[in-house]
């Protein structure tokens, strides 16, 4: 009898599912998406996973774009266990928290002051606070399809276009949490003049991802950055850059640099610490010196700024300041897999929509250019389902879900990188065999 290849980590997910909701402690790990049982982790290192039963993967996912240079990074592993061996938290101040807020100030564009906390959830949702403490207002524009974490005030679910009244997007949220949460559409400056229209007092700030990753991969279309710069002057809002994707990893000076567009206020999240539990928001002095204790803007953590996730923080900016040629390489390597991929549906005659900024890319099986929430939710998941465990079979581990962008990290191969190509070739022929046709926005001509 043929050995199931997964069966450590199916006994294990049941195990986890006796003990914890769901099995799992945050949603995205599941399965639902593309169905069975998660594969369960045993370790790390470089560009590679391996599972419960040493299977070996080339990981996508990379801690969801925490891991710039792949797992167990030599210098972070070392920075760690250095600091384990003289404690791990304290709740006092240490001189490593201001090491790694000049190295963090240094970096980003329009910062002259950071408050480390523990999440990008936690980071998003102060800065919120802080844009309302600071601007005397109560609103806020998000867009439908952005996520900036699991706060009350983010969970709104958009329905179709335009909407100013807030839908709790989960149970246990009051009308009243989201009731200023107002609704824009991505790349949709018009959708936002809109709503500045309605209210012009009474809008604190817009916070956008300026590069979307939780419906794939998705690109600022040409001058929306821009124009929300301008939209937020002119009604005396703030911009917030939720950067906890884009964050170190489109470039040094992340989103701001990369598109050269200001923003009043950025978060990161786990790519500061280099994968450790910790996040960041950040801005100018006038606006940060209104959070406690020399403001009235309340904000407080026992863990933030804990050494552990301050010295690991601190030898991931060293090196990435070290390293000079990191975003050209990494770029270099996600524009041969796109075209690798893109080579491959070519010749198999298969549409898709391929996106890609810096080190993300996602690809939509759609025929169409994919730029927002609804013509994401265009593309085909049954397709993806199948794609999705033809790859895994294939040793490559994509996120489970055809609406998160793919994290490259710098310690792929081109051998690995190939070897993505190849992998795809193999998994779409065999479902051209199989006849899968569930989507009809795919042109299957075999």
């Amino acid at each position: 009898m043929k050995k199931d290849r997964y069966e450590n980590s199916r006994q294990l997910f049941l195990k986890a599912a006796t003990l914890i909701p769901g099995g799992v402690n945050s949603p995205v790990r599941a399965f639902n998406s593309v169905g069975g049982n998660p594969v369960f982790v045993k370790k790390g290192k470089g560009a590679y996973l391996y599972d419960a039963d040493d299977n070996t993967y080339i990981d996508y996912v990379n801690s969801w774009g925490a891991l710039l240079f792949g797992h167990a990074f030599f210098s972070v592993v070392d920075s760690i266990q250095q600091q384990a061996l003289l404690g791990t938290s304290y709740g006092i101040p240490t001189e490593a928290e201001i090491e790694l807020a000049k190295l963090f100030v240094d970096a980003v564009p329009h910062v002259e002051k950071v408050r480390f906390v523990n999440s990008g959830t936690e980071a998003t949702m102060s800065a919120i606070r802080l844009a309302r403490g600071f601007t005397g207002r109560s609103k806020i524009i998000k867009f439908i399809g952005c996520y900036h974490g699991h706060a009350d005030s983010f969970l709104v679910a958009g329905g179709s276009g335009l909407s100013t009244l807030g839908i709790p997007d989960s149970a246990g949220v009051p009308q009243g949490a989201v009731a200023d949460t107002l609704l824009a559409d991505f790349n949709s400056l018009d959708s936002v003049a809109l709503l500045f229209e309605q209210f012009p007092e009474s809008i604190a700030a817009v916070i956008v991802e300026p590069v979307a990753g939780n419906m794939g991969c998705v690109a600022p279309s040409r001058g929306f950055l821009e124009g929300l710069r301008k939209l937020c002057s002119q009604y005396q809002a703030l911009l917030i850059f939720d950067e906890v994707m884009t964050g170190f990893r489109l470039a040094r000076g992340g989103a701001q640099e990369y598109f050269k567009v200001e923003a009043d206020l950025v978060t990161f999240g786990k790519i500061v610490g280099g994968g450790l539990p910790v996040g960041a928001f950040a801005g100018k002095s006038h606006v940060m010196d209104q959070l406690a204790p020399l403001g009235p803007v309340y904000q407080a953590g026992t863990l933030s700024g804990n050494p552990l996730a301050m010295s690991a923080g601190i030898q991931m900016l060293k090196r990435i300041n070290k390293d000079e040629a990191l975003y050209r390489r990494i770029q270099h390597k996600t524009s041969y897999l796109e075209e690798g991929l893109k080579s491959v549906f070519e010749e198999l005659q298969i549409q898709v929509c391929i996106n890609s900024v810096g080190s993300m890319i996602s690809l939509f099986f759609n025929s169409d250019v994919v730029t927002d929430y609804a013509s994401a939710q265009g593309a085909d998941a049954g397709v993806f389902r199948e794609f999705f465990h033809g790859m895994l079979g294939q040793g490559i581990y994509l996120p489970p879900s055809p609406f998160e962008s793919w994290f490259l990290s710098d310690a792929l191969t081109q051998e690995d990188l190939d070897h993505t190509i190849e992998a795809t070739r193999t998994v779409l022929t065999g479902l051209i065999k199989n006849k899968i046709t569930i989507a009809s926005a795919l042109s299957w001509t075999r």
